[in-house]
C-alpha cells in the first residue's frame, strides 16, 4: 500500500469510529467514550496487522460489530467496548484475558472471555464439532446475556460480508446461522437482526431461489405502497378525530418468511397474499397504552371486517421475549387480508431493540423480567453436558422459535408454554419434583392422557404421586428441553443401575460357557447383537431380552467363526465383481463428488427423494456410507451446519439410462371425467410411466396422489405445469 492509500484507510477507520459513538442508542457518559476510546485504541494495535478476505483492514469488522450492538441493539458501552475486543485475545498473544481485566475491569473481561473463540477442540467424527461450539456458546447465557447479544451481531457482520469466501464455506456458516442464530436472536427479541440473518441465510444457501424472491418484491414495490396508502387514507380521519399521535408504516414480509410460506402451503409467489403488514405506531403514556391500542383496533375495525380467528393480544399477556403488540387480520381495500399490527412507541423500541429497550423500560414495568425468567430455566436443561452434542443442540432449539400458548395453575397463575405442550411439559415448568413424580393431568376438570395437547385457556392441574417415576414413554409426550432433557436423566440413572446388575449377570453366564467377560468378548457380543455400546449390552442383559438362549447362540457361532471368516473371503470378491459392474452401468454415471468430480457410491436420502435435475450435495454417514440430500431438504441446514466436515459437493452429469420415482399431490373441484383427463395426460403425451394413483372426494372437492417414474427433474415440472392447465385443478405439487 502507498502512503496515500494508508492515509485514507486511516481516514476511513477515524470515520467508522465517530460513527460509532454518533449512533449509539444509549446516551453516552464521558467515562463511557472513555473506556469506548481505549477498547478502539487496543483493538486498532492487536489487528494493525491483520486484513479480511475481502482486503480491507480487519479492524473494520469490531467497529462494524461494536455498531450494531451499539445502534441496531442499543446496549451500553461495556457492550460496545466488548464488541471493539472480541477478537483480540484469540488473534494477538501479546494480548490476554488478565491484561483485558487490568485494561477495563471484570465486565468487560468476562464478556471477551466468553467472545473468545473455542480453538482446541478434539475432532471426532461421531460427535459434531460445531455443536459442541454451540453448546459451550449457550453455557455463557447463563453468565452474561450481553456474550450471546455480541455473538448475533459478529455473525450477522460476517453474513453481511461474505461475498469473497468459498462457496462451500458461505454454506456451511449460512447453515449455521439459520440453524441455531436467527432463532437465538428470535428469542432474545432481536427481531430486525432475525428477519435480516434469515435473509442472508437463504442467500447463500439457496441462492437463486433468493434472487427470484427478491427481483419480485421490488417488481410489486409500487403497488404495495399504493396499496398501503389506500389504506391509511380510510382509517387516518378517524384517528385525528381521536386526537391520536400515532403514525402508520408499511412492512414487508421476509423474503424468508415468503419462501417459507410457499414451501408450506405449496403455493407460487403471487398466490402469498399477506406479502406485507400495516404497522400503526402510537404515542402515549404508560397507563394509558392499553386502552389507546383498543381504541385504535376499534376504529380500524370499524372500517375493515376483522377475521375474528386472526386477533393475537400480546399486550395483556406479553410473550416470553418482551414483545408486546396487538395483531389484527382483517379485510382491506379489494378484498385483500391484511395484518396490522398496532404497538405503542414502547413497545415499537422493544420489539426492535429487545433486550436493551426491555430493560431502558423496566422500571415503569413491574411484570417480572421475561428475559431473565428465560435465561433462570435454562439453566437446569443446560446443566445436563452428558447429552450428545447435537442432540443438545437440538433440545435447545425446541423452545427458540416455537409459538407461545398461556395456561392457568389450578390457584389462577398464568403460565407460558410453547405450542404442542403436554401436561408433562407443564409439570416441569412448575417444579423439577412435580415433573418426575407426575401420575396424571386434568385439564378444565377433566383427566387427559399425559400426551394430551394444551390450548391457549386450559385450566391444567397436576396429579402426583411418592411412587411415580419418569419411563421411557414420557419422552414421546414431553416436547420442552427443560422436561426433555430432565426425563433422559433420569432414564439414564436407571439404566446405569440395570446395566451394572446386567454386567455381573453377563459374567456368570458366560464363564458357564467358558468365555471371560473382558474388552475383546464385550466387542464380540455389541458387534454380534447390533448394539451401540456396551451399557446397551449390559442394560439388556439386565432386563432380560438377552437370555441364556440368545448367549449360547452367540457361543456356537464365535465357535464357527474362523470358518465363516475363511468362506466369506472365498466369496466376496466375485459378489463384488459382479454388483460393481452392474452399478457402474446403472448408478455411477449419474452423480459426481468434489472438486474433482469423482465417481463413488452413493444412496438417495428417504427424507427428500433426490431425482436428476435437483441441486444436491453429498453427506458421509456413520453406516451407510454416503446420502444424498437436495439442498433444499428439511435437514440439509442441521447437516451443513453441525456436520460441515462430512459434506461433500454432488451435482449430476448424466440422467438418460435411469428413471426415478416421484409422487406428486394435486386438489381442485371433483368433475366428471377428471380423472380420465389426468391418466390420459400421462400416458399419452408425456411418455411418462405411472405407477399408482388415488383420489378421493369429499362433497364436490377432490385430493390425489399420483406416483410416476420420470427420467429427470425437467420432465417432471413440465409434466406438473401441464397437470395445471387441466379444467378443475386447483394446485399441483411434488412430494
Amino acid at each position: 500500500m502507498t502512503d496515500v492509500d494508508i492515509e485514507k484507510e486511516n481516514a476511513a477507520i477515524a470515520k467508522a469510529y465517530k460513527e460509532l459513538l454518533k449512533v449509539s442508542y444509549q446516551t453516552l457518559s464521558k467515562e463511557d467514550k472513555k473506556l469506548i476510546r481505549q477498547a478502539f485504541d487496543v483493538a486498532v494495535d492487536a489487528h494493525k496487522d491483520q486484513r479480511r478476505k475481502s482486503g480491507e483492514a480487519y479492524i473494520f469488522h469490531p467497529i462494524a460489530v461494536a455498531k450494531i450492538v451499539a445502534q441496531e441493539i442499543g446496549l451500553d458501552a461495556t457492550s460496545i467496548a466488548s464488541a471493539l475486543l472480541h477478537d483480540v485475545v484469540e488473534d494477538n498473544p501479546n494480548y490476554t484475558i488478565d491484561d483485558i481485566e487490568q485494561l477495563f475491569g471484570e465486565a468487560v473481561a468476562r464478556i471477551v472471555d466468553g467472545l473468545t473463540k473455542i480453538s482446541s477442540l478434539k475432532k471426532d467424527m461421531d460427535v459434531s464439532l460445531q455443536a459442541e461450539n454451540f453448546r459451550k456458546m449457550l453455557l455463557t447465557l447463563n453468565e452474561d446475556v450481553r456474550v450471546i447479544i455480541i455473538k448475533i451481531a459478529d455473525r450477522l457482520h460476517n453474513m453481511q460480508t461474505m461475498d469473497s469466501m468459498r462457496a462451500d464455506k458461505q454454506v456451511k456458516i449460512a447453515s449455521e446461522t439459520l440453524y441455531i442464530y436467527a432463532p437465538l436472536a428470535h428469542r432474545i427479541g432481536l427481531y430486525n437482526i432475525k428477519t435480516e440473518l434469515e435473509d442472508l441465510g437463504l442467500k447463500y444457501t439457496e441462492p437463486e431461489v433468493y434472487q427470484d424472491i427478491a427481483e419480485k418484491m421490488q417488481e410489486s414495490k409500487e403497488e404495495q405502497d399504493a396499496y398501503i396508502k389506500s389504506f391509511s387514507k380510510v382509517i387516518e380521519k378517524s384517528l385525528n378525530k381521536e386526537g391520536l399521535n400515532y403514525e402508520i408504516k408499511g412492512r414487508p414480509k421476509s423474503i424468508f418468511s415468503i419462501r417459507r410460506k410457499m414451501v408450506k402451503q405449496g403455493v407460487s409467489f403471487d398466490e402469498v397474499y399477506d406479502k406485507f403488514a400495516v404497522r400503526i405506531i402510537y404515542k402515549s403514556d404508560f397507563e394509558n397504552e392499553k386502552f389507546l391500542a383498543w381504541k385504535i383496533y376499534s376504529i380500524v375495525t370499524d372500517h375493515f371486517t376483522p377475521n375474528p380467528t386472526r386477533l393475537r393480544d400480546w399486550i395483556s399477556s406479553p410473550k416470553s421475549t418482551g414483545y408486546e403488540a396487538l395483531h389484527i387480520t382483517v379485510v382491506g381495500p379489494k378484498s385483500r387480508f391484511v395484518e396490522v399490527q398496532i404497538r405503542s412507541e414502547r413497545m415499537n423500541e422493544i420489539a426492535e431493540k429487545g433486550y436493551a429497550a426491555h430493560y431502558k423500560y423496566k422500571n415503569q414495568n413491574v411484570k417480572e423480567d421475561n428475559l431473565d425468567l428465560w435465561i433462570n430455566k435454562l439453566q437446569e436443561a443446560l446443566e445436563n453436558n452428558e447429552a450428545d452434542a447435537v442432540d443438545f443442540v437440538e433440545q435447545f432449539k425446541l423452545n427458540l422459535y416455537s409459538k407461545e400458548i398461556f395456561v392457568f395453575s389450578p390457584k389462577g397463575d398464568l403460565k407460558s408454554l410453547p405450542k404442542g405442550a403436554t401436561p408433562l411439559d407443564f409439570a416441569f415448568s412448575i417444579h423439577t419434583e412435580v415433573g418426575m413424580k407426575t401420575r396424571g393431568a386434568k385439564v378444565n376438570g377433566k383427566l387427559v392422557p399425559l400426551s394430551h395437547k394444551l390450548q391457549s385457556g386450559d385450566r391444567v392441574e397436576i396429579l402426583t404421586s411418592e411412587n411415580a417415576k419418569p419411563n421411557s414413554n414420557w419422552l414421546d409426550y414431553a416436547t420442552t428441553a427443560r422436561a426433555r432433557s430432565k426425563i433422559k436423566s433420569a432414564l439414564k440413572a436407571d439404566t446405569k443401575i440395570i446395566a451394572e446388575e446386567g454386567k455381573e449377570i453377563l459374567r456368570r453366564k458366560l464363564k458357564q460357557l467358558k468365555i471371560t467377560l473382558n474388552e475383546s468378548s464385550v466387542n464380540e457380543l455389541v458387534n454380534y447383537f447390533k448394539l451401540s455400546t456396551s451399557l446397551d449390552l449390559f442394560y439388556r442383559v439386565g432386563i432380560g431380552t438377552i437370555d441364556n438362549t440368545k448367549l449360547k447362540a452367540f457361543a456356537s457361532s464365535r465357535s464357527n467363526a474362523f470358518v465363516s471368516y475363511i468362506k466369506n473371503k472365498i466369496r466376496k470378491p466375485e459378489v463384488s465383481k459382479d454388483l460393481d459392474k452392474e452399478e457402474i452401468t446403472s448408478k455411477y454415471d449419474m452423480l459426481v463428488f468434489g472438486q474433482e468430480e469423482e465417481k463413488l457410491n452413493y444412496k438417495l436420502a428417504n427424507c427428500c427423494n433426490p431425482i436428476p435435475g435437483d441441486k444436491v450435495f453429498g453427506f458421509l454417514t456413520i453406516n451407510d456410507g454416503m446420502k444424498v440430500h437436495k439442498k433444499n431438504c428439511p435437514n440439509a441446514v442441521s447437516l451443513q451446519s453441525n456436520y460441515a466436515y462430512r459434506i461433500m459437493p454432488a451435482k449430476w452429469i448424466d440422467s438418460s439410462q435411469q428413471v426415478y420415482t416421484s409422487q406428486i399431490n394435486l386438489s381442485g373441484i371433483d368433475n366428471l371425467g377428471l380423472v380420465n383427463d389426468i391418466t390420459t395426460l400421462i400416458s399419452e403425451n408425456m411418455h411418462v410411466n405411472m405407477k399408482s394413483i388415488s383420489f378421493t372426494s369429499d362433497d364436490g372437492v377432490f385430493t390425489g396422489k399420483i406416483t410416476v417414474q420420470v427420467k429427470n427433474q425437467t420432465m417432471l415440472k413440465k409434466l406438473i405445469d401441464r397437470l395445471k392447465k387441466i379444467n378443475g385443478i386447483d394446485k399441483v405439487s411434488r412430494a
